[in-house]
């Protein structure tokens, strides 16, 4: 059981990174399609930092790195967010695009400047030992520490709490979230829509950018080219499945990694079915989170199904 859970909470952390990312982007009403480029030009920031500062110790190297992570992702984010406000361009658009970009660009930057000559897989050198993350078999009595479950799915969930604090107990989340629901009477209320769409966009490219965090400080230690296993796309289906609210994207995303690791058990020891049948249960899910209104519209007519008035 170990290796189950251990594997299932790993495979669940990068989900609730990008999960809260489109959430943010949701809640002003943006569609934030761009957390697989924010993830991979964060991944490539940190172990840049991770490489160049390697001689610092610990307190300087880790800390450096959690920003570069957090500020690339921010910064990526903000771009569509700024052509959104100030130009009007559909985010979603923009978004897919920069996926493109980012991952071309850091593909050129590792093949030809940080990779580790005579190496054949694209991957950048090992970043400084002072910035490696523990990993929790450390602490957890029973869990193994090949398992590379680490610190950063307890940062996920402290993700959570703060994005929960943010949206629903501070002025700036009200406003944010005012945006999303009725931007012209948030406008007419003295909400500047455009700051709303700059900061959600910023906010959710920020979080997407911490699987960096988990990817290159907590497992290998290192870049490796097309690491994500379209982390980014699944976060948006994590968050339309939890509702667009933090509790229920740590619950999706602990759906999604069950699933996961499920398929790799199907794939190994199963003749007749592969771990392909994952994305058709996701995609089966999804579909029927995403008719939920019809579903509830027609059975509505019949009186089998009535919204809670709570």
């Amino acid at each position: 059981w170990p290796d189950g859970i251990g594997y299932t909470l790993f495979y669940a952390t990068p989900l609730i990174f990008t999960g809260l990312a489109v959430l943010v982007a949701f809640r002003c009403g943006l569609l934030n399609i761009g957390a697989e480029g924010q993830l991979y030009v964060a991944a490539f920031a940190t172990a840049w930092v991770g490489i160049t500062f390697a001689s610092q110790s610990g307190w300087i190297l880790l800390p450096l790195c959690f920003l570069a992570a957090i500020v690339a992702g921010g910064v990526w984010g903000a771009v569509p967010g700024v052509l959104k406000a100030r130009f009007g361009s559909h985010e979603v658009i923009n978004t897919i695009m920069l996926n493109f970009v980012a991952v071309a660009l850091v593909s050129y930057f590792t093949q030809y400047h940080y990779k580790t000559p005579g190496d054949p897989i694209m991957e950048t050198s090992e970043i400084g030992a002072g910035a490696h993350i523990a990993r929790l078999g450390k602490f957890i009595p029973g869990l193994p520490e090949r398992i590379p479950l680490n610190v950063a799915f307890i940062l996920a969930l402290v993700c959570c709490v703060l994005v929960y604090l943010f949206l629903w107990r501070t002025k700036w989340g009200y406003e944010l979230r005012a945006t999303g629901a009725n931007p012209t009477a948030a406008e007419y209320g003295g909400i500047s829509i455009r700051k709303q769409i700059i900061v959600a966009m910023t906010i959710s490219g920020a979080l997407a950018g911490m699987v960096g965090i988990n990817e290159v400080l907590g497992y290998r230690h290192r870049y490796y080219d097309g690491f994500s296993d379209n982390y980014g796309f699944t976060g948006i289906a994590v968050a339309l499945l939890g509702r667009n609210h933090p509790v229920g994207v740590v619950l999706a995303a602990l759906l999604f990694g069950v699933l996961q690791r499920g398929g790799i058990y199907v794939d190994g020891f199963s003749e007749h079915v592969t771990k392909d049948i994952v994305q058709v249960l996701q995609g089966i899910i999804i579909l029927f989170v995403a008719a939920e209104a019809f579903f509830r519209g027609s059975f509505g007519r019949f009186g089998l199904l009535r919204r809670s008035k709570v």
